[in-house]
């Protein structure tokens, strides 16, 4: 049985980051995923100013404000605007303003489904004056309406923060669910069998649409087939050249459509990470699919198909579940106050972590993720190497697993279940 489709609007975690930066800076522009939920929190945002939202993908506004651009940015603040790449000349009215009147706070709050720089037109706009914010899917914890503060705990006392978690109860079969599910709050308002639907459509609607509106595709099924290619290779390293040869184009071709799909927030590479610790590391990127639901679609799987036990299954439940979890902890360093480098880290004698988080101030985190319920030695392997590689700088490794269990394995390296991410440290819900 799938788990009960959403049936509330869930408060967004980004929503009160929203409201603290409009108060200092004099643009916000809030991109991600298409149907991620932009619109909801840009409306919430307008109604709690008081205004409105100028909704450029309504026809009739859009063609309204084309011929009305001067007059349509000199409102009341802050002017609230969706999906602004319909029409990227609004940026330069916006810089126009501040350009008379100075870059006052809150002068403008603008949602887009692409990159800004995606966007040849808008890429100089705004330079300077403009603070992006990327709304990825929802949380686990913003799904149950707790407030997730894993990360915060982990950088001041990892070893506590251990010893303060209680046992998980979660089964793998809730794993397989939540993974399956994603975060996209359209998909998770419907049933198992309509989401699928809903999955397919999204797809279509992004390379049919979205990257066409860019204008820098002409092999639609290229791109199609190339996103099917990297969702089953999420949680890997990236291979371009393999990439070409299994689609059937040139590598310039398959580069130009991953920015693309890069630009829409359908895949996210995470970058290799401390290549000046050692010569011997792996300078490749890790790809993963945005949303580990669209990437369970993409590869025709479901939660029926991956709870069998034989290879083929724990190893696509295995890839599946580091997307979900490395997402989860995008988000969670999203709304952090302090600003965070997500990487992996891979030597080529094979060792490797998951996950390296690195703090503003240099202070380390790494995480592996497991989908089986122990963590044999072995598995400290990577994690190890780079403690002793970092030394002070280290201030946790950890294994997350489908276990119930969180303990300490040695020396600044421990274990604990994968729902701690979303169970709060200090537990407090929303009211």
């Amino acid at each position: 049985m799938g788990r009960v489709p959403l049936n509330f609007l869930v408060e967004r975690r980004v929503s009160g980051l929203l409201r603290e930066l409009v108060a200092v800076e004099p643009v916000i522009a809030l991109h991600g995923p298409r149907s991620v939920g932009k619109s909801t929190v840009l409306s919430g945002f307008a109604a709690r100013a008081g205004g409105s939202v100028v909704d450029l993908d309504d026809v009739e506004v859009r063609e309204a404000v084309v011929g009305n651009l001067a007059a349509v940015v000199a409102g009341a603040t802050p002017l609230c605007v969706d999906e602004y790449q319909r029409v990227p000349d609004i940026l330069d009215a916006i810089k126009a303003r501040l350009n008379r009147e100075g870059s006052l706070a809150g002068t403008a709050v603008v949602t887009g489904s692409t990159r800004q720089d995606a966007l040849p037109m808008t890429a100089q706009a705004l330079t300077g004056r403009l603070h992006s914010l990327t709304i990825w899917p929802l949380s686990q914890g913003e799904i149950g309406g707790v407030r997730e503060d894993l990360l915060e705990a982990l950088k001041v006392d990892p070893a506590g923060t251990v010893k303060q978690v209680p046992t998980s109860s979660t089964t793998r079969a809730e794993y397989v669910q939540r993974v399956c599910a994603g975060g996209l709050p359209l998909a998770l308002r419907r049933t198992p069998a309509t989401r699928a639907r809903w999955f397919d459509d999204f797809v279509r609607a992004s390379v049919e649409r979205d990257a066409l509106e860019l204008g820098r595709v002409r092999e639609r099924q290229a791109m199609a087939d190339l996103l099917a290619h990297l969702a089953a290779q999420t949680g890997q390293l990236l291979n371009v050249t393999k990439a070409a040869q299994a689609v059937g184009v040139s590598r310039p071709t398959v580069e130009n459509h991953l920015r693309l799909l890069e630009d829409l927030f359908l895949l996210v590479q995470l970058p290799a990470w401390g290549r000046t610790l050692r010569s011997r590391v792996n300078a490749k990127p890790k790809v993963h699919v945005v949303d580990s639901g669209l990437a369970a679609r993409l590869l025709r799987l479901n939660p029926d198909k991956l709870a069998g036990l034989d290879p083929s299954a724990l190893t696509d439940f295995g890839h599946l579940l580091e997307t979900f979890v490395i997402g989860e902890v995008r988000k969670q360093a999203s709304w952090l106050n302090e600003a965070v480098a997500l990487g992996h880290w891979r030597t080529s004698d094979g060792a490797e972590v998951d996950l390296v988080i690195e703090y503003d101030d240099g202070t380390v985190i790494g995480l592996e993720v497991k989908a089986s319920e122990r963590a044999p030695a072995a598995e400290f392997r990577g994690l190890a190497q780079l403690r002793d590689a970092l030394g002070p700088r280290f201030a946790a490794g950890i294994i997350l697993t489908t276990g119930r269990r969180s303990y300490t394995y040695a020396d600044r390296l421990h274990v604990m279940p994968i729902d701690r991410l979303w169970t709060p440290v200090r537990p407090t819900t929303r009211s």
